[in-house]
């Protein structure tokens, strides 16, 4: 990416360097005496600059670029999909954690009931045994 950059700046300032500007100032004398002053200012690109090579150089530096730009797509959308893959597995995996929370649960549960009844029948045998004992 460095390289492309770079690539960009050295042929922006290859391109600066070699623009010509010439200045020409022009002063003419109108009929009635008064004098008139003209400034024009000239650009064209220095003698001996080939810009044919200075366009390929510009479309290889734009296809790095394009290029460069089209692995950091990528890889944004690798990054994604794995992120994507990544929360839906642990949806998956909270999802079982809560169903086996669920079915311990419940089994603790029935097992409290079963120990309610059968502390519930062990009470009332002491209560009829109290009973017994208690009208003799």
């Amino acid at each position: 990416m460095k390289k492309n950059i770079l690539s960009g700046l050295m042929i922006a300032a290859l391109v600066v360097s070699c623009t010509k500007s010439t200045s020409k100032t022009e002063k003419v004398e109108n009929p009635d005496g008064t004098v008139t002053t003209t400034t024009t200012t000239v650009s064209e690109t220095g003698l001996g600059v080939d810009t044919t090579k200075i366009d390929e150089v510009k479309e290889k530096t734009q296809a790095r670029i394009d290029a460069a730009g089209e692995k950091i797509d990528n890889a944004a959308e690798d990054a994604k999909n794995k992120i994507d893959a990544t929360a839906d597995k642990t949806k998956e995996n909270l999802h079982k954690a809560g169903q086996d929370i669920k079915s311990e649960v419940n089994k603790v549960g029935k097992d409290v009931k079963n120990a309610a009844a059968k502390g519930a029948g062990k009470v009332e045998e002491g209560a009829k045994k109290l009973k017994e004992d208690l009208s003799k």
